[in-house]
């Protein structure tokens, strides 16, 4: 039964695995790791910005801030006025603006405390070498410092032995 649908399921198959290394990569799953990360990081700052930084501002909305191009667009809300004609939608701008700076404050801060633990652990002593490892270190020092090769042979062809 070595027909053409054992073929087909045999390309699948390869398919398949070759799909399963790659996926199973460690790139493609850190990338994985940071776009749900990043997509959970990005519904937090929006709901900081929107629950508690425009509360604070007196409850202003500037999502529906905007300047009218057009002199036949007379209506209050954005939504509105953009059926009506042109329209500037600056608070728009301004609340992503807004997010993007609470965004970058909050990266800076948290990849500064990271930077700080970095330093604190390189500054740590390094840990104890055990009597083996003290051993070794002496005798490559020793070999270092003494010229167990012989003369080399740029030394011979200057006339030194």
């Amino acid at each position: 039964m070595n027909g053409p649908a054992s073929e087909v399921e045999e390309k699948g198959l390869r398919m398949l695995n070759e799909f399963r290394e790659f996926a199973m990569k460690g790139n493609v799953v850190d990338l994985a790791v940071g776009i749900i990360i990043g997509a959970a990081f990005g519904a937090i700052v929006t709901s900081l910005v929107g629950d508690i930084v425009m509360p604070i501002t007196g409850g202003l909305d500037f999502s529906n801030y905007f300047t009218p191009l057009s002199k036949a667009v007379t209506a209050n809300n954005l939504a509105d006025a953009k059926k009506q004609g042109a329209v500037l939608a600056w608070g728009n701008f301004l609340t992503l603006t807004l997010n993007f700076i609470i965004i970058a404050f909050v990266i800076f801060v948290a990849i500064r405390a990271m930077n700080k633990l970095k330093r604190r652990d390189e500054a740590a002593p390094p840990p104890k070498l055990t009597r083996q490892e003290e051993l070794l270190t002496e005798i490559r020092d020793l070999l270092k410092s003494l010229d167990v090769r012989g003369p080399r042979p740029s030394d011979t062809a200057a006339g030194l032995k």
